[in-house]
This record gives structure tokens, C-alpha cells and sequence, in this order.
């Protein structure tokens, strides 16, 4: 067996379990790197990662680098000897360090590879109305997201599924498959397959505010995946007499009937809120309008109208 010397690297919540089973488990990671403190909140203080919190309580030695490619950074690297380096949510890695450890680099994918390469692929998954996901851990070679598998397990997507709910069970899956990897790599015994090149791979990349807006011309079941894929984070949205509603739960129903323009609201102004879709209706179950906190219809009307 390998003398493991391992360096973990990731950022934000996801990443916390792998670093967590990782280090329980008696794994020896020498180091960990993740993002420069960020300023947050009213008063802008400076505020650790989540993956940092979870390294200062383990005693870890943490490395905050702005620059990957900077020779005072890679010195560094360098003096910690790892033979393994484990990624988990993080930035794209320079070549001089993924190639650095003798074992390689290891990245946790939130997807079934080759499907949903790129930043988002939880998000991607859902809005595009899979029943299937899952987590994959593979080598980082160039090109992002390519390199070669070692293990995959698949997910369950249902129809209660958001963002929110699929990231939780990936995030607790994902701890488990980076453990197993690690077990086997120490082993000496472990698959290293080349992805398959298929004809309709489905891409995930980042999402940014404006591809969140509804577009209410889309079909019901459409604007319904794509509310769920986008809840809570960063959060699907429509506006209203020049506000911002951001659109956390729907349900969807048919009604192709033409009496209606796509875009128009329905409402008792009591206990319901629905948006002509293109094939049906879109009800709005939870929502936060602009300035106000994240509540029901029902919530909503107890001191508002809408005309």
C-alpha cells in the first residue's frame, strides 16, 4: 500500500462531508487549499469557506492562493510531498498543479460523465426534466471535465426534487464515492476507463442572472423544471409592474385552451396566484417579491393585491 500523502481542495458547502469522511476515516491530508476569505454580509467582514471552517477545526494546514500559477504558491505546494490531490468543487487547476502529485489529481463531478460537464450540472439535470444524475470521480487531464473514470453511482431525480434537495444527497453520495476512491487509489486497485465520446452530450454551464428569467411562452412542464432547477440557487424570476419576483415553488397544469395570452396572472387575491403558460397554467407557491422575504400566495395577500 501507498504512504498516502493527500491535498484537498474546495470551497463551498459540497465540498465540507469529503474533507469531513476524508479526515475521520484517518486519511492523511497534509494540506488544505480553497478560496481567499470574501467579504459578506452588511458590514462586508471577511468570511472563511465553508471548507476553510471545517479545515481550521481539524487543525489542517490551510493555503488561500489568488494566484494557481504564482512560483511562491507552487513552492508551497511542492513542500507538502503530496503523492494525491483530491478536488472537490473547486477552480480549474493549472496543469503544473494537477500534474504535480505522483498519483495524479481526482476531481468530484456532480454528474454522470460524459453527461452535464461544466459548473452547473445539478441545475442542468433538473431544468432539462431528467429522472436520473449521479456523481462521478475521475482524473483532471486538460480539457475540463474529460479526464478518465474511476467510479460513478447513480441518483434518483423526482418529481419533489429542487436544487436543493438533489445537492443535500449528492453532497452526502459524492463524501462516500471521494472515500472510496482514496481507499482503492491507496490500494493500487482501481479503474481508470477514458470517457465515452457520445453524439448528444448535454452540456452544464454557469448560470447567470439573466438566463434565470421565466419565460412564460415555454410550455407548463418546461417552466416548472426549470423553476425546480433553479431553487433555491441562484432562483428562477419574473417581474411584476417593474419588480422582481424571485419563483421558488410551482405546481403546473394542462389547459391548451387559446382564451389567454401566455404571461397573463389569475388571481382571487386570497389564495391562489397562476401565469398562463403556453400548453396550461403555472401556479406560484412560494416566492419572494422584491424587497420583501420568501413567502406563499396565501402569505402574500394578507396585505397585498394584484391587479
Amino acid at each position: 500500500m501507498n504512504n498516502l500523502r493527500i491535498i484537498f481542495m474546495g470551497t463551498p458547502e459540497f465540498a465540507v462531508p469529503s474533507l469531513e469522511i476524508l479526515v475521520e476515516n484517518k486519511i492523511n491530508v497534509v494540506a488544505v487549499i480553497t478560496a481567499p476569505d470574501k467579504p459578506q454580509g452588511r458590514g462586508q467582514k471577511l468570511t472563511a469557506s465553508p471548507v476553510k471552517s471545517r479545515a481550521m477545526k481539524y487543525n489542517l494546514p490551510i493555503l488561500q492562493p489568488t494566484n494557481l500559477k504564482s512560483p511562491s504558491f507552487l513552492d508551497e505546494l511542492k513542500s507538502y510531498r503530496a503523492n494525491l490531490q483530491v478536488v472537490v468543487a473547486f477552480r480549474m487547476l493549472p496543469e503544473s498543479v494537477w500534474s504535480m502529485p505522483a498519483l495524479g489529481t481526482f476531481n468530484l463531478h456532480a454528474s454522470l460523465l460524459p453527461q452535464y460537464r461544466g459548473a452547473a450540472p445539478i441545475n442542468w439535470a433538473i431544468i432539462n426534466g431528467e429522472k436520473e444524475t449521479g456523481i462521478t470521480t475521475f482524473f483532471l487531464k486538460h480539457e475540463i471535465d474529460t479526464g478518465s473514470i474511476i467510479f460513478q453511482e447513480k441518483e434518483k431525480i423526482s418529481e419533489a426534487d429542487d436544487v436543493g434537495s438533489l445537492y443535500e444527497r449528492l453532497m452526502v453520495k459524492g463524501s462516500a464515492l471521494v472515500l472510496k476512491t482514496v481507499q482503492a487509489i491507496e490500494a493500487g486497485d482501481y479503474p481508470s476507463l477514458p470517457q465515452n465520446e457520445i453524439k448528444d452530450i448535454k452540456h452544464a454551464p454557469k448560470i447567470f442572472k439573466e438566463t434565470c428569467q421565466i419565460n412564460w411562452e415555454q410550455n407548463a412542464e418546461v417552466i416548472k423544471n426549470f423553476v425546480r432547477g433553479l431553487s433555491p440557487y441562484p432562483t428562477a424570476w419574473t417581474s411584476l409592474n417593474g419588480k422582481v419576483f424571485k419563483i421558488f415553488k410551482v405546481n403546473s397544469e394542462n389547459d391548451r385552451s387559446q382564451a389567454f395570452n401566455c404571461g397573463h396572472i389569475d388571481t382571487d387575491n386570497n389564495t391562489f396566484i397562476r401565469v398562463k403558460a403556453r400548453d396550461g397554467w403555472i401556479s406560484i407557491l412560494e416566492f419572494q417579491p422584491e424587497g420583501k422575504k420568501r413567502m406563499t400566495a396565501q402569505e402574500f395577500f394578507r396585505g397585498n393585491r394584484i391587479n
